[in-house]
């Protein structure tokens, strides 16, 4: 059975958001069930059919899936007619939705509270040190007192390990980034994903800022995980769009 994590947050009605698990698809073995990635060893025809679930599920209609490249560019993705480079999309458009993939990276998605404009972020520590989060915030050109985040299912500290060199990278952002970090053996770190999001965020002005409480590490039952499968790992999907005027949120 498909099964969907809906955003805790008080989005506006006309709001639709959901993270994917994987669980309630067709494919097999090391991409059981739910994999919504093409890019991988998956048969494309179970791919193409776990798509179609979500789609029919979420009622949405198909998105132009990003090309992700752990970078900070954002692109409007009501004008897309075909997939771009790109980590982060925004949508004013109803039905013209906007959606990211991720297996240990951070989704991160947001509306405003008047329900004029919807993103998503593929956030990754590559992306969230080039700047994804300001970017997209950016290209939502709303004040940020009025947007809120939510933050998908990704790699918990407890199991994200770095080198010295990732948290020099932050630390040259922001100093205040120490805190996001645990020592751990030699010159090994514990990264917090969630926590160096929301600090980010609320630099930015945000602090309506919601979820950042799984880990696609370990929760094999539920998500896929890069760093705990490799190269075989599927993907999870992270989608959010806003709906016409006389639709309700699921």
């Amino acid at each position: 059975m498909l099964s969907l994590i809906i955003p805790d947050w008080p989005a506006p009605a006309r709001v639709r958001a959901a993270s994917t698990t994987r669980q309630g698809g067709v494919s097999t073995g090391a991409y059981a069930s739910l994999n919504l990635n093409y890019g991988g060893g998956d048969l494309p025809a179970a791919v193409t059919e776990n798509r179609r679930r979500v789609y029919q599920a979420l009622e949405l209609t198909a998105p132009i899936w990003l090309q992700q490249v752990h970078g900070a560019t954002v692109v409007d993705a009501a004008s897309l007619s075909e997939s771009v480079a790109a980590d982060g999309c925004y949508s004013r458009q109803p039905q013209r939705g906007c959606v990211v993939q991720t297996a240990d990276c951070l989704p991160v998605l947001f509306c405003d509270q008047a329900a004029t404009v919807v993103a998503a972020a593929h956030a990754g520590w590559r992306g969230l040190v080039r700047g994804i989060l300001p970017a997209t915030v950016q290209a939502m050109a709303c004040p940020p007192q009025h947007i809120l985040a939510w933050l998908g299912p990704a790699i918990s500290v407890e199991a994200f390990e770095v080198g010295s060199e990732v948290r020099a990278a932050f630390l040259a952002l922001d100093p205040a980034h120490s805190d996001c970090f645990r020592p751990g053996k030699g010159d090994r770190w514990w990264a917090d994903l969630y926590a160096l999001a929301r600090q980010q965020l609320r630099s930015l002005g945000i602090t309506a800022i919601y979820g950042g409480d799984r880990c696609t590490f370990s929760e094999p039952e539920w998500f896929f995980s890069y760093r705990r499968d490799g190269q075989h790992s599927g993907r999870l999907a992270s989608f959010i769009t806003l709906q016409p005027d006389d639709s309700t949120c699921i």
